[in-house]
């Protein structure tokens, strides 16, 4: 591997600082004003912020990382981590969950929302798949039409529930109102495994982007390193999505964002997208839950209307070079 194609380790550095002066920004800030005393700690940092902070930092890595992957994978600068039916998946999982009463039960709606997940994913490989073999657009074409039927049936759920709609609504547009130490206990280490896997696949996903033959002359096992990365980065999605609903744009506008500014070599795209990824997301939850304090604005609000117009600029700026 050559020492260019490897992330620069200032720059890590630099957005490494910036993302944990960001952390402890976001826990000062938020409905409850910072008091230094014990009863504050114990009641408001240790319990609530802390965790949510974590967390934010977490989905918006795993997003982040998974987008670029899947970009990588599929060929398809429009891929995001939601398109093989993960978020749909879990979002019919959150409504059945929240129409039976289960918001009050430990995981209740996130256990039920990871499980649906997982289920679409595997029926969606089941479908796409000829014995060992994965085709990506066939892939790409069942998770699509999937999306579409479940989101079909999430409507009709709304329709028969309208007392629940809200409820619904609010989680398929992102929150991490609910963060709690378990989510990001149970998040955290698959998003670390998830995460180092495909940092390891960083060169085999540069080789795809020339196609699976071409990829293959060239010493890479194709069908290998798409079910390892599959199988890794539809985990870290489906725990990211179960714990704190669908927040969307970031697994699309993130490596996006840093291949216009640090080329498409994905030994940098995957780390710098993860640190940006993190950062990105914590600073939208932040001023998602500061803005309007004490309510509450969804995450995904917020990061399409920062996202969609930075993207938009960075796009014109390089457009010369498409």
């Amino acid at each position: 591997m050559k020492r260019s194609g490897r992330a620069n380790p200032w720059i890590m550095l630099l957005l490494g600082v910036l993302l944990l002066a960001a952390m402890a920004g976001s826990c000062l800030l938020g409905a409850v004003d910072v008091e230094w005393n014990s009863e504050w700690l114990q009641r408001i940092l240790l319990p609530l912020r802390l965790p949510r902070v974590l967390l934010s930092v977490v989905v918006g890595a795993v997003l982040s990382v998974c987008g670029a992957a899947y970009q990588s994978i599929f060929r398809n600068p429009l891929t995001d981590p939601y398109v093989l039916g993960v978020s749909s998946g879990a979002s019919l999982g959150a409504a059945v969950a929240i129409l039976l009463g289960l918001e009050a039960t430990l995981w209740g709606v996130s256990g039920l929302a990871l499980a649906a997940a997982l289920f679409t994913v595997w029926l969606i490989y089941r479908i796409a798949s000829i014995g060992n073999r994965m085709h990506t657009t066939t892939l790409l074409l069942t998770g699509v039409c999937l999306t579409l039927l479940i989101s079909a049936l999430i409507s009709f759920l709304m329709v028969l529930n309208q007392e629940k709609m809200d409820s619904i609504i609010f989680w398929t547009m992102g929150s991490f109102g609910s963060a709690s130490w378990t989510d990001v206990a149970l998040t955290a280490p698959v998003a670390a495994v998830g995460i180092g896997v495909v940092l390891w696949y960083g060169r085999d996903l540069n080789l795809l982007l020339a196609g699976s033959e071409a990829a293959q002359s060239m010493g890479v096992d194709v069908e290998r390193v798409k079910r390892v990365l599959l199988l890794f980065t539809t985990l870290m999605v489906a725990f990211a999505v179960s714990s704190c609903g669908v927040i969307g744009f970031v697994g699309l506008i993130v490596p996006h964002a840093v291949r216009l500014v640090a080329g498409p070599d994905n030994r940098k795209v995957v780390p710098y997208s993860m640190l940006c990824g993190a950062l990105f997301v914590l600073v939208c939850d932040t001023l998602a839950r500061y803005l309007l304090r004490p309510a509450e604005l969804p995450v995904g609000s917020i990061t399409s209307i920062i996202g969609a117009p930075l993207f938009i600029y960075l796009l014109y700026k390089n457009k010369k070079s498409y």
